[in-house]
């Protein structure tokens, strides 16, 4: 029987990332996906423009009214957007304890807009801790956390380990935008692991959604943290080499 996976994120009206991505995600990977939207933006391919948070009753509302008609067999979460979700986050993952979570911080947008802000990071640490299974942060997003710059991979190594302790959970932390190498690196609470590939010359719209998503579909299937989390990577990569050239910027083709 088919399981159904859920997304926790915002709903991203070009399908390229937040929640219309992570179901095409599942899909591709054999799953049904079910969405609970924490926020809805105003934006193209290549900016965010404004956004809207969903009021705090409405998120648990269709978390709950989801989870009585489904067997959940997983979550990602994306984009929170606001503290007024910290505890309505809290009382959903409580709610999910058995699942595998992956939870893909969104704090700013590549263009550079606040999504949540800074201020609000150590209640958003405190929402997520000992309730998921991977926390899965880029280079600025570890950078913001941790309030200190990460750009190479010892820093990196550092970082993980640093997020793993705060999150209590395991932390991936991804490097695709490295200068030298694209490499993440993963920290499973007791070993580091390295998941090196060929930096590609195309940015394409939704990689972390891609990613965590597809991390997930892997852990639900049985693999082992870091065998999902390499076999997430591979798979992001071969998608890197043939994206949808439909807008100003390039979309993953699902």
């Amino acid at each position: 029987m088919k399981k159904a996976l859920l997304t926790l994120a915002g709903f991203d009206p070009t399908s390229g990332a937040g929640a219309s991505l992570d179901l095409k995600v599942f899909k591709h990977l054999g799953y049904y996906g079910l969405a609970v939207l924490t926020s809805i933006t105003v934006q193209d391919s290549r900016r965010v423009y404004d956004y809207l948070t969903i009021p705090p009753r409405l998120v648990l509302q269709q978390y709950r009214k989801l989870r009585s008609d489904f067997q959940l067999a997983g979550i990602k979460m994306g984009m929170v957007g606001s503290r007024q979700l910290f505890r309505a986050i809290e009382q959903i993952l409580g709610e999910s304890r058995g699942l595998p979570v992956v939870v893909d911080p969104v704090f700013r947008s590549s263009s550079g807009h606040w999504l949540l802000e800074r201020q609000e990071l150590p209640g958003y640490l405190k929402a997520i801790r000992s309730k998921i299974s991977l926390l899965t942060p880029n280079l600025e997003e570890a950078s913001l956390l941790l309030d200190k710059k990460i750009d190479s991979p010892e820093k990196m190594v550092e970082a993980a380990k640093q997020l793993s302790e705060l999150a209590s959970a395991p932390c991936l932390v991804k490097g695709g935008h490295l200068r030298e190498k694209a490499v993440d690196i993963l920290y499973d609470g007791h070993r580091v692991f390295q998941f090196q590939k060929r930096k590609l010359p195309v940015e394409v719209h939704g990689t972390g959604c891609f990613l965590s998503s597809a991390i997930l579909c892997y852990l639900v299937d049985g693999c082992s943290l870091t065998l999902a989390c390499r076999k997430a990577s591979a798979l992001l990569h071969r998608r890197l080499l043939s994206p949808l050239q439909i807008s100003r910027r390039a979309l993953f083709d699902l």
